[in-house]
């Protein structure tokens, strides 16, 4: 007998909680995304993740801890070897990733690469090498409107990435220069995590300005998941953001892609007001991709605050029978050296009208308790291969 007819997973994406026992390993030494992002800021107003036990999972310096709330909180460690968006999303839903995915930050992506994706597009390569995609714009559009030429970078992350103005290289162009770079990276000495089309508009420098006509061509899991397991069961499986590209579809029912965090908010809240069963699994890739990168505490914490004023409309919205659980997917201290994600725990929040308790849960040993969790609430077996175990029980 299912307890909640509705479950919603809201990522924040890159929210880490603190350093992992290994993260040493990954070149992460002290860092904590949200512990050094309240250290940062004067003021920090987050009133329903506080309601919610977030200042009790680490001491946060504006925010006490809450005697009573509403929720079930603690932290999640990461069984996989990675510390990247597909990694972490991946072993929520029940895969353990035992080898990292490739980054070419250091280096650029190898000379024989380059020269095979300009072969198969047609296109000059000009860029290769780690940059901001805003930066890199400002360095080169200018070029690749005058020439044709195809803009590629990379970042800390594994991702191959490629711009293409939308009125002069076009989308379909682009969109098909990726699908090429996709095929290419499949090679194990190549195999990046996402191959990302990066369009954008404006004609000079100081005025170009990426869309949201972004598309990821990532990896398919490389077996079933918890998603593929409740599809099959005849359960909705709906995502927003960029879940649907991390997982390539596999195991969605239905599809919203966002223009920003707080779209995606507002997307989970519309959600929320119409019938479904099953699963709303949302991706809020602001908090990473704007500040955690760009290493700006100040934007991080701003975006977080916006965050909290949709999270109190969607807590209003929820229904009692339905199941509210928050997280991250790896952390991106925005105080630490260098741009790349940060090898750290991730918060676990639950919360629903029906629950008669809340308090402190022990601290999991990966992200996949959330797959498991949500399969047991359905009646729904894990896929052979998966990890995870359920903390439903302790859900009351």
């Amino acid at each position: 007998m299912e307890r909640f007819k509705r479950v919603f997973v809201v990522v924040m994406d890159s929210l880490g909680v603190g350093a992992m026992p290994d993260s040493a390993d990954f070149g992460d030494i002290g860092v904590n995304t949200l512990g050094h992002i309240s250290e940062s800021v004067d003021t920090f107003k987050i009133p329903n993740l506080q309601k919610l036990g977030m200042a009790n999972i680490i001491p946060l310096k504006q925010v006490p801890a809450n005697e009573h709330p509403i929720g079930y909180y603690g932290k999640l460690r990461e069984t996989s070897r990675g510390k990247d968006t597909m990694t972490g999303h991946w072993e929520m839903m029940g895969l353990e990733v035992t080898k990292p995915f490739k980054t070419f930050t250091e280096t650029g992506f190898p000379p024989e690469l380059i020269k095979e994706l300009e072969e198969r597009t047609g296109h000059k390569v000009i860029g290769n090498k780690s940059a901001s995609g805003t930066e890199i714009l400002d360095e080169l559009a200018e070029e690749e409107i005058a020439t044709g030429h195809m803009i590629v970078y990379t970042s800390a992350d594994s991702v191959l990435q490629i711009c293409g103005n939308e009125e002069t290289f076009g989308l379909d162009e682009l969109y098909r220069c990726c699908e090429i770079a996709r095929e290419l990276t499949m090679k194990d000495e190549w195999k990046v995590g996402r191959v990302i089309a990066r369009p954008y508009v404006g004609k000079k420098k100081g005025e170009f300005v990426r869309t949201s006509n972004r598309h990821d061509y990532a990896l398919k899991p490389f077996g079933p998941t918890a998603l593929n397991a409740m599809k099959d069961a005849g359960l909705d499986v709906i995502s927003i953001g960029k879940i649907n590209d991390i997982f390539v579809g596999e195991g969605i029912t239905e599809a919203y892609k966002s223009k920003s965090s707080v779209h995606g908010m507002e997307q989970t809240i519309d959600v929320a007001k119409k019938d479904f069963h099953g699963l709303c699994f949302v991706n809020l890739v602001d908090f990473d991709a704007l500040w955690g990168h760009r290493r700006n505490p100040s934007g991080y914490a701003q975006e977080i605050e916006k965050f909290d004023v949709n999270l109190g409309v969607l807590l209003e919205t929820l229904r009692k029978d339905d199941l509210l659980i928050i997280t991250a997917d790896h952390g991106n201290d925005p105080t630490y050296t260098g741009t790349d994600h940060t090898r750290e725990k991730v918060p676990f929040l639950a919360y629903s009208k029906a629950f008669e308790g809340s308090g402190a849960l022990p601290e999991q040993d990966t992200f996949a308790v959330i797959g498991a969790t949500i399969t047991e609430d359905f009646g729904v077996k894990m896929p052979e291969g998966t990890i995870g175990h359920s903390v439903l029980d302790e859900l009351k």
